[in-house]
């Protein structure tokens, strides 16, 4: 039993260690629409990382790390919503506001621009589909258009051996 208040120590070092690494970047997001998608990221992995899980805490934790100018402006408007109907509040329209208001519109326009014209050419069809997959959940698009896509854009013998298939086992969907 003596090496047990020792490895206890060691794993209480390991977790401080993870929560550590866990931890929001200290830098605030102060509007810059090209850091918006990794600091989005970053407070992701925070919130799971840390299971901030009721809606308002998580919207709360956010807002702690939009300062200064507009963002600040945008941080008080929604500090002062969380005061007046604390209990109204929904995590999908605050992200959608959040991505909405300050995200880089240009960059959305290229990716959309990217997904009609990205064909697959001599790509290997595993790493076509997970970049295919990347620019459509970045461009949220409709599945049905997805798939009219996929099927533009992928190699014409692979689309002719895939709608060969009996179809009981012709994909459906996208992630089929």
């Amino acid at each position: 039993m003596l090496g047990v208040p020792a490895l206890v120590t060691v794993n209480n070092n390991i977790q401080a260690i993870i929560l550590k690494s866990m931890d929001l970047d200290s830098e605030w997001f102060k509007g810059d629409q090209i850091k918006i998608e990794n600091w989005w990221k970053g407070t992701q992995l925070y919130l799971k990382s840390n299971r901030i899980i009721e809606t308002n805490n998580r919207i709360t934790v956010i807002l702690s790390y939009l300062r200064e100018d507009v963002v600040g402006i945008y941080t008080q408007k929604k500090l002062d919503e969380l005061d007046e109907e604390p209990g109204i509040q929904d995590w999908d329209n605050f992200v959608k506001e959040i991505k909405t208001t300050f995200s880089d519109k240009t960059k959305a326009v290229h990716t959309k621009w990217r997904i009609e014209f990205f064909k697959q050419e001599k790509k290997n069809m595993a790493d076509f589909i997970i970049e295919f997959e990347v620019l459509a959940i970045k461009t949220d698009i409709d599945e049905l258009y997805a798939i009219f896509l996929l099927k533009k854009n992928v190699r014409q013998d692979i689309i002719k051996t895939i709608l060969e298939y009996l179809s009981i086992v012709a994909p459906e969907t996208l992630k089929e």
